[in-house]
């Protein structure tokens, strides 16, 4: 009898074992399904494709030191902002595509700018915030910041020149970001608007068609198109409103272009309608994009906070109304 017992504590004992490491086994399956699911995981390996294949081929004046630089004072800052925001995920995934971006955009003729402009771009998530949403794209924000501020600062977006085998890699690899993070509809709706404007020009002034296919294979702007605007933290929370929104900012962009003879077009374009996300997101309201806390990406739940807070409100106005 008791050589019965043990058996079935045994049988028992290797039941509960099983269990246990079949549990532990699909913990590690969700947790990698998680981290995989997050689109920025493709966003940092597409960015740092592009930057090896500009500092190998294209000869970017960039210096190794000024990228470590950027690195370390755009993690160290992260770091720094998370208690200002102690509800967030916290996840440096986000300042290391700030810093592969500022690598890729910014140049300078010294050391400081790099690690200063990334420190204002990854402190502009925290300090410019509207319903619970960073305003500027930070690495947008850096470059501004560094242009205006810091002494030696330069963008060159000549530097992809208009390779179409480049224009080719940029295109495939941000189309698989952006289809990722299901804001592929701004980076067309962009182009669209844009290479729209250009082709008007283009038979106005009767040039040959030429000139429009040149622009059309542009390094620069279909990295502005595929990883910039669609950056899904401070683009439109409504398709709609980023239809809206890919318009204003490419006609910004062809006014200061065209219009003013000024450079650097896209980049000011992205800073300047900014301050329209707040306005598309009150005309089309819609569940605001978040991270989650293992790395991926949700905008199922429901609208803000804030927007389920205004919708108790009128609630309660109507019922007293009544």
């Amino acid at each position: 009898m008791d050589q019965v017992s043990a058996a079935i504590q045994a049988s028992a004992i290797r039941a509960s074992a099983i269990r246990a490491g079949t549990a532990r086994t699909g913990a590690i399956v969700s947790a990698v399904r998680g981290a995989f699911s997050d689109p920025r995981l493709f966003q940092i390996f597409a960015l740092g494709i592009l930057l090896a294949i500009g500092a190998w081929f294209r000869d970017f004046s960039l210096r190794p030191t000024q990228a470590i630089l950027t690195f370390a004072a755009a993690l160290a800052t992260q770091w720094a902002c998370w208690p200002l925001t102690p509800n967030k995920p916290r996840s440096l995934r986000s300042a290391i595509i700030t810093s592969l971006s500022l690598s890729l955009l910014l140049r300078a003729d010294n050391l400081l700018v790099h690690p200063i402009a990334a420190a204002a771009a990854i402190s502009s998530k925290s300090i410019f915030r509207f319903r619970e949403k960073h305003l500027f794209n930070p690495a947008t924000f850096g470059v501004i910041f560094a242009l205006k501020l810091l002494p030696g600062a330069w963008v060159s977006p000549g530097q992809w020149g208009q390779d179409v085998a480049i224009a080719g890699w940029v295109v495939v690899l941000g189309m698989l970001v952006t289809q990722r993070a299901r804001r592929a509809d701004i980076s067309w709706a962009f182009l669209a608007f844009y290479l729209g404007a250009l082709a008007l020009r283009v038979a106005y002034l009767g040039q040959r068609w030429s000139v429009w296919t040149h622009q059309l294979s542009s390094g620069a702007l279909l990295l502005f198109a595929f990883f910039m605007i669609s950056d899904p933290m401070t683009a439109p929370n409504s398709r709609a409103g980023r239809i809206a929104h890919a318009a204003v900012v490419a006609a910004i962009a062809y006014a200061w272009q065209f219009g003013f003879y000024r450079t650097n077009g896209l980049i000011w374009a992205l800073f300047i309608a900014a301050a329209c996300v707040p306005l598309w997101d009150a005309l089309w309201p819609a569940p605001k994009f978040n991270w989650t806390q293992n790395g991926g990406h949700d905008e199922t739940n429901s609208v803000s906070t804030i927007d389920a807070r205004d919708a108790d409100v009128r609630r309660d106005r109507a019922r007293q109304a009544a």
